[in-house]
């Protein structure tokens, strides 16, 4: 197989950035693209632009795992940066994190939304497959994205491709992450989940910033520090949109 032409290789996240304040890398991780690339067996490139994340820095921040010190489940967040941290909430949904900061401050930034640009039918299908409800194959003669093959249960609402990442744990169910992702290196072109760079000349997107969602239990002054970026007006955005 001949060598990848470098100049058409895709701009990797730079992992300096997520080696600075914590703050700063999320706020540059707005826009950037999150990639799930196809495994051997084949499938669909995925690729979606960053819209919101939330920071959570250091020992001393209430609401993060990295409060009670290093454990097995949050070691990574006091490893070098652009690592991938998974978690699971509920017992049900995964979430990513790319850790930032340098060793051993623990440090980490939440991907809560992704607005689809490439691959949206694989990652409904990728959604369902993590609910339980592999969606049959179309039958012979029928239309890919018919109403029948779209939704075979009546009962099933159709979810928009803007709203396929709309929250954390679907992030992960949209581009089949989980635990065992965890330490993977986001900043790697060889990774099969990988950061890259907004294409140059792409438009600056105006970002907000806003208190994290559902870390009451943390308290004052952690639970209302802005630690939430968004892209204004994404479509894609979870809980509050703005």
């Amino acid at each position: 197989m001949p060598a990848q032409d470098p100049r058409r290789a895709p701009p990797l996240f730079p992992r300096s950035i997520l080696a600075g304040p914590t703050l700063d890398a999320a706020r540059a991780l707005l826009g950037a693209r999150l990639v799930r690339a196809p495994d051997d067996s084949g499938g669909t490139r995925r690729v979606g632009r960053i819209v919101e994340v939330e920071a959570y820095i250091g020992e001393e921040d209430r609401a993060s795992h990295a409060r009670m010190g290093p454990t097995a489940r949050n070691g990574v967040m006091f490893g070098p940066p652009g690592a991938a941290y998974v978690y699971l909430v509920y017992g049900m949904h995964h979430c990513l994190n790319v850790v930032t900061e340098h060793a051993p401050r623990p440090a980490a930034v939440l991907i809560r939304a992704v607005e689809p640009l490439e691959g949206a039918d694989a990652m409904r299908a990728a959604r369902d497959a993590a609910s339980g409800r592999a969606r049959p194959a179309p039958a012979a003669g029928e239309a890919r994205g018919t109403a029948s093959a779209m939704i075979p249960a009546p009962a099933r609402r159709y979810v928009a491709d803007a709203r396929l990442a709309a929250g954390p744990g679907l992030v992960a169910a949209a581009f089949s992450v989980d635990r065992s992702h965890t330490g993977i290196d986001l900043c790697d072109p060889a990774s099969p989940l990988r950061l890259e760079a907004a294409p140059a000349g792409e438009r600056t997107w105006a970002v907000e910033a806003t208190p994290r969602i559902g870390i009451g239990y943390a308290g004052e002054p952690w639970a209302s520090v802005p630690w939430r970026l968004i892209v204004t007006g994404s479509p894609a955005l979870s809980g509050r949109r703005r």
